[in-house]
């Protein structure tokens, strides 16, 4: 127990710093408010006059006709010569923006989340394979239960929206990637090496006998379509809720890459960024991946590079870098957001007419209210990606290559349950029925069950990204423009 007392005593130490630290400490107020991002600001009523040649608008009392108020809007000529002047986002400004406080709570906790499975990590490099839980598991897990939570509170803003149309995009999207999803599970494992069937198998097989002494055998079918529906339910919520954060990483990449014209290393940068969920979607392709990459013609046979526990360590290393590399180029795609503020004004002066000045403001300011809701459609999945990752690591008895990898627990392990019946007060037999419970459930869930969910999540939420920042693209560049 000594190990899971450190454990413990890191995981109360790092939730007090969150509570204590995160108000003048911060990595999420860091990322965003350190004044390299710069909002454009929205011109007054005195302003836009000024440009259109106009007198400064009288007040209300000035308006005033026969006692009653002249409620005319101001509005000028779309073709102004507006240039707007920016300002660097500060902590003070940022507080005011839409989910600001959910942004920095979300990311804040998935940074300390990773911080305590690092050390939990090291700890055991250190030390060694220990026999105890890895307390990172329950950090990783809630982290990638707030990541769906994050997502849902996003996305139920849409569903509120008043026009509707982000409504119909997501039920659309939703559909589509139900159907998906029921593809992507009954194709062999010959191409999608998830191993989410023999997982499967084992868990049928190790609680087979446990429903035997009880005479619930007819349980067993019903409880693997029911996980298998479970599972493509998921799924389907997954690709709706990465529905708009596809489609906005596509006009932010395409924004990015004009800032960027003259920076070369930037775009080499943003493309990768971008092509990372491919990536990922193509390391669990079987043929691509183990059969073609992985194998060397030598004569007349074919030779292996790598073996399979080292290339599972290597996946896991390079999905790891893809993470690191989309965050590092937050930054760029976040002000590209914001440049829309620009590009809509310059989009304004070239139509004609007039338009209110309210409007040119409400836009503007528009624009800068989201970037905290924007933040999180960008954050959100990399977060989700790389935590899916951990637990995929964690749970399924993979290696990083610094120590040896743990051997894998059978996929049918025998489990016998015998009747307890513990004394008041017992303290031994209590604890030999918890010991006994945990037992049992480590031999029905075992390491080659979860290697095949989280191999599955983590391949899934790269594959909506995939398919929406595509169709996002494609919008964006031939839809939108037309």
């Amino acid at each position: 127990m000594a190990v899971l007392g450190v454990q413990v005593v890191v995981s109360l130490l790092a939730a007090s710093l969150m509570q204590k630290l995160s108000p003048r400490c911060s990595f999420a107020r860091w990322l965003l408010c350190n004044g390299s991002l710069h909002r454009y600001r929205h011109p007054s009523d005195e302003e836009l006059c000024a440009l259109a040649g106009k007198q400064r608008p009288k007040s209300r009392r000035e308006r005033r006709v026969n006692g009653v108020t002249d409620e005319k809007p101001l509005s000028v000529p779309r073709d102004i010569d507006l240039h707007l002047d920016t300002s660097p986002i500060t902590a003070v400004d940022a507080l005011v923006l839409r989910y600001f406080l959910d942004y920095q709570w979300f990311v804040d906790f998935a940074v300390y989340s990773t911080a305590v499975y690092i050390f939990t990590e090291g700890y055991y490099c250190l030390v060694g394979p220990q026999k105890e839980m890895n307390i990172g598991v329950l950090w990783c897990l809630l982290t990638v239960v707030f990541s769906i939570k994050v997502f849902f509170t996003v996305m139920h803003h849409y569903f509120s929206s008043e026009e509707g149309g982000e409504r119909s995009v997501c039920l659309t999207f939703a559909f589509f990637f139900l159907l998906l999803a029921m593809i992507t599970l009954v194709i062999r494992e010959d191409y999608l090496e998830f191993g989410l069937e023999p997982g499967l198998a084992g868990v049928s097989s190790n609680l087979e006998s446990i429903l035997k002494q009880r005479g619930w055998e007819w349980m067993l079918p019903l409880g693997k379509l029911g996980f298998k529906l479970g599972l493509v339910a998921l799924c389907s919520f997954l690709g709706a809720c990465l529905t708009f954060p596809g489609l906005r990483l596509a006009q932010t990449h395409l924004d990015a890459l004009r800032m960027a014209a003259d920076k070369p290393l930037l775009q080499v940068l943003l493309h990768l960024s971008f092509l990372a969920p491919v990536l990922v979607v193509v390391m669990w392709i079987k043929p691509i991946s183990r059969d073609f990459l992985l194998h060397a013609p030598m004569g007349k046979q074919t030779v292996q590079i790598l073996s399979d526990s080292a290339y599972n360590t290597t996946r896991l290393w390079t999905i790891v870098g893809l993470c690191l590399l989309r965050l590092g180029v937050t930054r760029p795609h976040l002000q590209a957001y914001l440049e829309l503020a620009q590009r809509w004004v310059e989009q304004m002066r070239k139509e004609a007419g007039r338009i209110p000045a309210l409007e040119i403001q409400r836009k503007i300011t528009r624009i800068y209210c989201y970037v905290s809701v924007v933040s999180l459609q960008y954050l959100g999945p990399i977060i989700l990606t790389l935590h899916c990752t951990l637990l995929l690591k964690m749970l399924g008895h993979h290696s990083w290559g610094l120590y040896p990898e743990p051997p894998a627990l059978p996929r049918e392990v025998t489990v016998t349950v015998t009747p307890q019946h513990p004394r008041e007060g017992d303290v031994e037999d209590v604890g030999a029925a918890v010991e006994q419970i945990t037992g049992v459930l480590g031999g029905i869930f075992t390491p080659l069950f979860f290697r095949g969910l989280f191999s599955f999540l983590t391949w899934w939420v790269a594959a909506c990204q995939v398919v929406t920042s595509l169709f996002g693209l494609y919008f964006h560049q031939y839809l939108a423009a037309s």
